[in-house]
């Protein structure tokens, strides 16, 4: 049965104090929250496509050997697959510890802290995950999401301008270039971008439904709605519909106080 499988919190106007997110059916509608890595080599994080059957055998893995890099990635992996974000933290932490010059494991600690909102530490981890002469677009991207979770806008695009010119016009990263000028509050801007993911033969569903909460967020609840009802089956697309209601009523009842805005989450490229 489709139903909700994950709620967030909101996210202010001045930094990213909060998540939103939800999935229906499966497939994400509104992103969770931190943009991610999604590093060369990596074990797939399910099992016979159980996350939870993933997280047992990668878990049994792990125990005999914790001291193995692969086996700790592949577990970190299937913690996080399951939102068990302290406990992927606490893995890779010990990873990494034991091996402090793996790539991978750098990568999937700082994944893991930005997921768990340790947006500071997770940046200074994912800075020791690549080097200036070997950038990975997506650590760039990543990047860019925890500056923007400490309202260091201005920082974190470029880092997403790093990430473009690696991989020019990818989706995730306009998408999550469009979401800044959305914490800023420049909708027009936000728009612009997330245009052109949307655009892109490549775009996923959260890239949609981020641009349909910002053309709602302009007061463009029509052409919001045919945005996020697009190419869906009808539960799925009415099930969005009823979630961006919901978040820009959140906006509305907003305006007698400070005025958080919210907003979609920041988008993964994995």
């Amino acid at each position: 049965m489709r139903q909700q499988s994950s709620l967030a919190r909101l996210l202010a106007s001045a930094a990213m104090t909060a998540i939103l997110g939800a999935g229906v059916g499966g497939c994400q509608t509104m992103s969770d929250i931190t943009g991610s890595i999604s590093s060369k080599g990596e074990p797939a994080p399910s099992a016979d496509g159980d996350p939870r059957r993933a997280v047992e055998l990668y878990g049994e893995h792990y125990r005999a050997n914790p001291k193995n890099p692969e086996a700790a990635l592949a577990y970190g992996q299937a913690l996080r697959a399951t939102g068990q974000r302290s406990q992927a933290v606490a893995v890779f932490e010990q990873a990494t510890i034991a091996h402090p010059s793996n790539k991978l494991l750098l990568a999937g600690f700082g994944r893991a802290l930005a997921d768990n909102g340790n947006f500071q530490q997770a940046f200074d981890v994912l800075t020791k995950a690549h080097s200036p002469d070997n950038p990975d677009w997506r650590i760039l991207s990543v990047q860019g999401t925890a500056l923007d979770q400490l309202g260091r806008h201005d920082e974190a695009r470029r880092y997403y301008a790093s990430a473009l010119k690696i991989m020019p016009e990818e989706p995730s990263v306009l998408s999550n270039l469009g979401l800044s000028y959305v914490l800023s509050k420049e909708l027009a801007k936000a728009e612009e971008f997330l245009r052109r993911a949307y655009a892109s033969g490549k775009a996923d569903a959260r890239v949609r439904q981020n641009l349909g909460l910002v053309v709602g967020l302009q007061g463009r609840f029509a052409e919001a709605e045919t945005i996020v009802k697009a190419d869906l089956p009808a539960d799925e697309a009415a099930a969005n519909v009823t979630y961006l209601k919901e978040m820009l009523s959140r906006k509305n009842s907003s305006r007698e106080g400070a005025g958080p805005l919210p907003v979609a989450s920041l988008n993964r490229p994995d």
